[in-house]
């Protein structure tokens, strides 16, 4: 249901039809700070997680300690015998350390597993209320924002962003703060136990620092424009393969394909980019950590020659620590590496939450009950744009009594769709108000006002489902019967019957309906919703002349009772409209009867007779 012509423009790439441009990157320290506020709810069990983590951290960093004191056992913890120059081991001292040594690693391999449980089941809830959230907002959010974002753009914040958040969660949280603690441990641990090699060890590992900021400082951007071309390629996809057979139709698929190229170029270039500054701290901590181990065991022999220290354990236990002490710095990388993406996603999926949505009308009294409106509605004086420097209703003023079958009818772009778009409070008027018995629109809930209506549209749409649920939608307690009725009034029963599994056949993508047919559903749809009141937004279009009558039948049962508004193009189905309002530029400039209106020899009876004379 939509007039291209007064939309305001989406967002395109440079190229013609496409995707959104890629936006500048934004605060890091801003998104993260919004993400562990959305996760305070978690945080009980994300602190409880954080603890095992540290306690598993902890345990290992007592377990070079204890190698040094078992190394020390082994090379001169003897006992001397009554035999002179004959030691023997004292084995009870081997066994207490080995027996501790493997408690203590037993104990973090278990911190690390309980700890990895908790985090995956704080990050899938996590995940889901993100999701939640998300549907909710996508509910809240006015079809303005629809026409300047596309689909595909909004589906990758749903899943690709979401689901980096998770992982940065369920990976990175823990995985930085067991290296903070596994890099200040080692530090301390390195300095009790001799601190002539832990300026060694932590001099050459040094530089490891130096060149994680450096490399972090300059990957950040890439980051967040590997999310933003993936929302962008995800919505060049969408919106391709949605409009497929005019591609095909049109011969553009080298218009398509560059554009996808394009896209996917920048694509690649800003994930090659942050990969690869990614991929560069894997082997620079290996090698500070290689020069970690040949700094210490040097210095460690010269300081064992030289007496300063007296056993071998030392050595052992700093060669362990070097480890202990790199291998965070790696660790921060990777994480600070998620973290970016995440930052990157967080601002997409928390820029889609903070979007300014509908507002609240919690607090409003005024009801119309379905069963009893009457159906008078009275447009006054209305006034709208889709932006506030392009007008498109100027000052719309029509009155439809109950019962009567209002039609609508114009040039393209003339306002029709977006009067039946304000009726319907789909988007709010700029100026004036319509009333529904009495009562203005704007004094009802939006969910009131849609109960108040069944609708047709020009786009057909169906879910995977089957036939009786697209027909019966979201309307409980229908019958069989009703069903069958009503799609035997649109002329779509036989046709049903064919199939093999008739009402219960599922339309999928296996399930090849002709665009009439879909069509029938839709109608069979507003019929059963039974509503006071009826929309007909070019209902007939996708259908053949011999459907068309059958339909319009149908429509007119449908329309007893009920007032109607009908947006047609074929002037023929309007013929027994009880009031045409002939629209142009937004504002009303003939109304009346088709016969007074032909009579009239005005704008209407121009484009009626033109119809007649392209037939």
């Amino acid at each position: 249901m939509s007039e291209e012509k007064n939309r305001p423009p989406v967002r395109r790439g440079p190229h013609g039809p496409g995707p959104r441009v890629a936006e500048k990157p934004k605060d890091f320290k801003k998104a993260m700070g919004k993400l562990i506020l959305f996760i305070k709810p978690f945080l009980v069990p994300v602190i409880i997680a954080l603890v095992f983590a540290v306690a598993g951290t902890v345990l290992n960093l007592i377990g070079p300690n204890v190698l040094s004191d078992l190394t020390n056992a082994i090379q001169g913890s003897f006992i001397q015998n009554n035999i002179p120059g004959l030691y023997e081991m004292d084995m009870q001292l081997v066994i207490r350390l080995c027996f501790f040594l493997v408690i203590i690693y037993v104990a973090g391999l278990i911190c690390s597993y309980v700890q990895g449980i908790i985090m995956a089941t704080v990050t899938q809830k996590n995940s889901k209320a993100l999701r939640t959230e998300i549907s909710k907002k996508i509910n809240l959010l006015p079809l303005k924002y629809f026409d300047s974002h596309s689909i595909g753009d909004v589906l990758s914040r749903v899943t690709n962003d979401v689901d980096m958040i998770g992982q940065t969660l369920n990976q990175s949280v823990t995985t930085f703060v067991t290296a903070v603690v596994m890099l200040v441990g080692s530090v301390i641990m390195m300095f009790v136990t001799n601190w002539i090699m832990a300026f060694t060890a932590i001099g050459s590992s040094l530089i490891g620092f130096v060149f994680m900021f450096l490399i972090m400082g300059k990957s950040q951007k890439y980051f967040a424009r590997q999310q933003q071309y993936l929302g962008d390629i995800n919505g060049h996809i969408e919106e391709s393969y949605a409009g497929h057979n005019v591609v095909k139709a049109y011969n553009a698929e080298g218009n398509v394909k560059k554009t996808f190229n394009e896209i996917n170029y920048k694509l690649y270039t800003s994930a090659w980019k942050s990969q690869f500054f990614s991929s560069l701290m894997q082997p620079l901590m290996a090698f500070i950590g290689n020069l970690g181990y040949v700094a210490v065991c040097v210095v460690g022999a010269v300081l064992l020659v030289n007496g300063t220290i007296a056993d071998y354990g030392t050595i052992i236990a700093f060669t362990l620590y070097v480890r202990l002490f790199t291998s965070p710095l790696s660790q921060l990388a990777q994480a600070f590496t998620s973290m970016q993406t995440a930052a990157a996603a967080s601002e997409r999926v928390f820029e889609f939450l903070e979007e300014p949505q509908l507002s609240d009308e919690s607090g409003k009294t005024a009801y119309l009950a379905p069963e009893k409106v009457r159906g008078d509605v009275t447009f006054e004086h209305v006034r709208f744009g889709y932006d506030e420097d392009r007008v498109i209703i100027h000052d719309f003023s029509a009155e439809a009594k109950a019962g009567q079958k209002i039609a609508i009818v114009g040039p393209t772009g003339a306002g029709k769709t977006t009067m039946v778009n304000l009726l319907m409070r789909f988007y709010e008027v700029n100026g004036g108000c319509i009333k529904i018995d009495g009562i203005p629109t704007n004094e009802l809930t939006r969910e009131n006002v849609h109960d108040l209506f069944c609708m047709v549209l020009q786009d057909t749409w169906l879910f995977d489902g089957t036939i009786r649920e697209n027909v019966v939608y979201s309307k409980e307690n229908v019958s069989d019967e009703e069903v069958v009725r009503a799609c035997k009034a649109v002329g779509l029963d036989h046709f049903v019957r064919t199939l093999p599994h008739g009402y219960d056949t599922v339309l999928d993508d296996k399930a090849n309906l002709s665009a009439g047919q879909k069509q029938l559903v839709t109608i069979a749809r507003a019929m059963i919703e039974n509503a006071p009141m009826l929309i007909l937004d070019e209902a007939t279009s996708s259908v053949d002349t011999r459907t068309e009558e059958l339909i319009q039948k149908a429509m007119d049962k449908l329309t007893v009772g009920r007032t109607s508004f009908i947006i047609a193009h074929r002037l023929s189905t309007i013929r027994n409209a009880d009031l045409i309002l002939v629209m142009k530029d937004g504002d009303i400039i003939e109304k009346g009867s088709h016969e007074q209106l032909l009579s009239q020899n005005g704008f209407y009876a121009e484009l009626y007779n033109s119809q007649f004379e392209q037939a």
